[in-house]
C-alpha cells in the first residue's frame, strides 16, 4: 500500500490545497504546527475511545510513551 494514497492522506492533501487556495493574499506560516494541531487532538480522542479509556493501550496503539500521551491529553484538555 506504499504507492497508493490512503483516504486520510487524500483528505490532508485536499485540506492543505484548499487552505492555500483561500489565503486571499495572506502569507502562510506555521503550516506544520497548524495541521498537527488540527489532527492530533481528534486522533488521540478517537484512539482513547477505541481503547475504552485505557491510556496504556491508547499509547501503544499510537506508538508513543504513556507519559507523552498524558502530556498531550493535558495540552489538549482531554479528560
Amino acid at each position: 500500500m506504499a504507492s497508493k494514497e490512503t483516504e486520510l492522506s487524500a483528505c490532508v492533501r485536499k485540506a492543505v490545497h484548499d487552505y492555500f487556495k483561500h489565503l486571499d493574499g495572506e502569507q502562510p506560516g506555521g503550516i506544520y504546527d497548524m495541521v498537527i494541531g488540527c489532527v492530533e487532538k481528534p486522533l488521540i480522542e478517537t484512539v482513547l475511545v477505541y481503547a475504552q479509556g485505557n491510556q496504556t493501550r491508547a499509547a501503544e496503539l499510537l506508538g508513543i510513551n504513556r507519559n507523552t500521551l498524558r502530556k498531550k491529553m493535558q495540552a489538549y484538555k482531554i479528560k
